[in-house]
């Protein structure tokens, strides 16, 4: 069992972990992982809209739109909120402490399997958008208290490795899905019951067989509702390496949303393939064999060294170079070179990425709160992606200038990395 060296006087909810975690304790929060991406990916991706169609033909994608915009609006909100509610839970049953974190996980993942399963049943475009809303306030916060996992028990010379396993999913995820929702089940319902239970068989032993330290009540921060959402806002002034690490992973996240929003549209309209959606799997694919092929490895050895900045700035580097080839060289094998080098940039920048942010938080007692606002980071780009995008695609130049701008971005957002002062 992962334990933490005590500090005199400081609950060990809130010391800084130095006992490295265990094989046992990463496959168990890379499983918890793999289902909450799962949860989010496969019905944006499949089953919501295959639902919308069926519900309004005509207007699809824009009800599509409207229904996955509410849903990244909600997880921009519930994240950091959830994660400042976690920094705060003193739980007890049955004369136990049940611990900060893992409630969350566990109630998150219920929650969001029984959303997932009202969402099935829906037949208006109105419905659906509220029951989406629902399951993407209910999996962010059970993504908020995992996040919050890292900093809780691994220590730092282990966090851009665990980090690379905990950032596969995110690739990982959306192939399973995928294959279980096609290969596996048929049908819409039956599809997302397929993955609601998947979520709670991958998600509950983590909170189970894991550790999580109670937070003493008089260490608990008051729970005041105004001065939760001012701390909301981190102050750029007085934390700046924190601020910069969030426009970092913004600006990185905005160029992955641009560079792959809109790749079956490019397979079809630009590279004419003659079976586009067949493509973007064998894309997908090799996205994620890249990324699970670099994000483990790089990880090790920026713990190994104790650098972080130049594997984020070797990465940007490298999805920009898989960018410009979409950019200039629209064609098909162009196309699987530039996807295996994207997945293969992301996953060190995952990995790093990461395990970096974590070392700049600005207080051991919100480190929820923190990572769910740096987690809009994440959120924010899948708002704003459509927005930006269809512009460029259809009145700036097409898909040249948009791989060119997810170029420029991204390196932007690797290079900022630079004016973080406390982390190598």
């Amino acid at each position: 069992m992962t334990t933490l060296d005590p500090t005199p006087g400081v609950p060990a909810a809130l010391t800084e972990p130095t006992v490295r975690v265990r094989g046992r304790w990463i496959a168990l929060i890379f499983a918890a992982n793999l289902g909450v991406w799962m949860a989010f990916f496969t019905p944006i991706q499949i089953l919501l809209p295959q639902q919308i169609e069926r519900i309004d033909p005509a207007g699809k994608e824009t009800m599509f739109g409207l229904v996955t915009g509410l849903g990244a609006l909600a997880a921009v909100v519930a994240n950091p909120l959830a994660g400042a509610l976690s920094d705060r839970t003193c739980l007890r049953l049955f004369g136990r402490d049940l611990g900060r974190r893992h409630v969350w996980t566990v109630g998150g993942a219920l929650l969001g399997a029984a959303s997932l399963l009202l969402l099935a049943q829906q037949r208006t475009v109105a419905g659906v958008a509220v029951a989406w809303v629902a399951a993407q306030v209910c999996f962010n916060a059970m993504l908020a208290s995992l996040t919050a996992a890292v900093p809780d028990r691994v220590p730092v010379t282990q966090r851009g490795g665990v980090s690379g396993w905990i950032g596969i999913p995110q690739a990982l995820g959306l192939v399973v899905g995928a294959l279980l929702v096609t290969a596996l089940v048929t049908g819409n319902a039956a599809g997302y019951a397929a993955v609601a239970g998947a979520v709670i068989l991958l998600a509950v032993p983590f909170a189970l067989f894991t550790p999580d330290d109670p937070l003493p009540r008089a260490n608990r921060p008051v729970l005041r509702w105004r001065a939760l959402a001012a701390g909301m806002w981190i102050s750029p002034r007085r934390y700046p390496d924190f601020a910069w690490a969030w426009a970092t992973r913004f600006l990185v996240q905005m160029g992955n949303a641009l560079g792959t929003l809109y790749l079956l549209y490019f397979l079809t309209d630009r590279v004419r393939l003659a079976d586009p959606q067949g493509g973007l799997l064998v894309l997908i694919l090799l996205y994620t064999m890249g990324m699970m092929a670099t994000a483990v490895v790089s990880g090790r050895l920026s713990d190994a060294s104790g650098r972080r900045k130049v594997y984020v700035i070797v990465s940007g580097l490298v999805m920009a170079v898989a960018a410009l080839l979409l950019a200039g060289w629209p064609m098909w094998p162009m196309a699987m070179i530039a996807a295996l080098l994207l997945g293969a940039g992301y996953g060190v920048y995952l990995a790093v990425d990461a395990a970096l942010i974590t070392q700049v938080l600005p207080r051991a007692t919100d480190r929820g709160k923190d990572l769910g606002v740096i987690n809009i980071a994440n959120s924010a780009p899948q708002v704003l992606g459509p927005a930006l995008s269809a512009p460029i695609v259809v009145h700036l130049g097409g898909y040249p200038t948009l791989y060119v701008v997810t170029a420029v971005v991204t390196v932007l957002g690797s290079v900022l990395v630079l004016r973080i002062r406390s982390v190598p």
